[in-house]
């Protein structure tokens, strides 16, 4: 399945339930926040965490993060990439490899 299509029935299972209505930005960016924050509480503990309770937390993450999208109209491969494209100028390879700090502190 490729994404074109996960859009799709996306599109088609909140439209069928009549659910666009409750779909605002700031609606969204919530619902964003409390999926991953159940996805970290997988890791609480730090035990292994049940990999399919794991891919549906993740799911749920990045389902809302395409209906935010589709909100403003944006296209996720463009946004994506060029964030990536950010990342590679504040975090060079040559600065940045094998390390974990943030940009301003390398």
């Amino acid at each position: 399945m490729d994404f074109e299509e996960i859009s799709r029935r996306l599109d088609s299972f909140v439209h069928d339930r009549d659910w666009e209505q409750f779909h605002t930005p700031e609606n969204l960016a919530k619902s964003i926040s409390i999926e991953a924050a159940e996805l970290l509480e997988h890791f609480q503990w730090g035990d292994e965490p049940n990999l399919d309770e794991l891919k549906d937390e993740l799911a749920d993450v990045i389902t809302y993060c395409i209906l935010l999208a589709k909100k403003y109209d944006w296209d996720i491969h463009e946004i994506v990439h060029r964030k990536i494209t950010k990342n590679e100028a504040k975090y060079p390879v040559e600065k940045s490899k094998g390390k974990s700090k943030k940009y301003d502190q390398l």
